[in-house]
């Protein structure tokens, strides 16, 4: 399949222009859609969600491999492109929604139900809107339990963020919240050239395998933690959570508890690994 051709062919078809609101560019490299759907290691019995398929290059991909997709697109004027390109197509259900606003663990099971299926696992496999990454990233890490597995199309710094080590430039909450609830590995560094139109930057597929490999004592506390200690991240950290009174602590509450961590005073959100952010809640009485 040549999907150059296939895309122009598209848009000239429906007069299509990609819409800058909503990040459109869209990916006519057949070895990059190759790779992403190997590398999300579709099968025949896995349900695959796909997040704003555009014209549908890599819904074409993972229709033919997983047993059933949901594709999420915000935008009407590709739902109507979508729904002549797969009319043929019977496993996969179509829906013009924001994915911030969709309940995927319940579309799941309505799905399972309705159609009588049953599936190996769930994942998500899609080109991110770039715009809004980091919010569907949380969101499919924290509040969508039936998703197994992550592959996506990201920005190349995002990704960089994603699996930043401490006391780089790059580590930060998306670092911490990423390593929390998976384990992350970028697959392949995408080229401009790869998109019409060419987007102004480097993209970078990246997996996710969610696993909850951390004990905390509190959950919410420790989200609270890190979205503070990272809220004036050149601030002393002790001095960035009393200013933003983290969890009602006083400036002597929050030494002490420093000390009780074995942690310098001077030291900085972005010095800290995660299993010490952890003992930090910990160790809260």
């Amino acid at each position: 399949m040549n999907t150059l051709i296939e895309t122009r062919k598209i848009m000239k078809k429906f007069n299509i222009v990609a819409n800058k609101r909503y990040g459109q560019n869209f990916l006519i490299d057949d070895n990059i859609l190759e790779e992403i759907v190997n590398s999300a290691d579709i099968t025949k019995d896995d349900l695959v969600i796909e997040i704003g398929p555009g014209l549908g290059n890599l819904t074409e991909y993972i229709l033919s491999r997983a047993k059933y997709a949901i594709l999420v697109e915000i935008d009407l004027k590709m739902i109507k492109v979508l729904e002549d390109r797969f009319k043929d197509r019977k496993n996969y259900i179509l829906i013009n929604d924001d994915i911030l606003k969709v309940n995927i663990d319940k579309l799941v099971e309505e799905i399972k139900s309705k159609n009588d299926l049953s599936f190996r696992s769930v994942k998500v496999v899609a080109n991110l809107p770039y715009y809004i990454t980091t919010p569907i990233i949380f969101k499919l890490l924290e509040d969508e339990n039936s998703i197994s597995d992550i592959t996506v199309m990201v920005q190349k710094e995002v990704a960089q963020r994603m699996v930043a080590k401490p006391k780089s430039k790059d580590f930060g909450i998306l670092t911490l919240m990423v390593d929390y609830f998976s384990n992350a590995n970028i697959i392949v560094l995408v080229p401009n050239s790869s998109f019409i139109p060419e987007p102004g930057v480097m993209s970078a597929v990246i997996n996710l395998k969610k696993n909850r490999k951390y004990s905390v004592k509190n959950e919410k506390m420790f989200f609270e933690l890190i979205h503070k200690a990272f809220a004036q991240r050149r601030k002393k950290m002790i001095n960035s959570l009393s200013s933003t009174n983290f969890n009602n602590m006083t400036k002597q509450e929050l030494e002490d508890l420093f000390k009780r961590c074995n942690l310098d005073f001077n030291t900085r959100a972005e010095e800290l690994t995660i299993e010490e952010f952890i003992e930090l809640v910990n160790n809260i009485n």
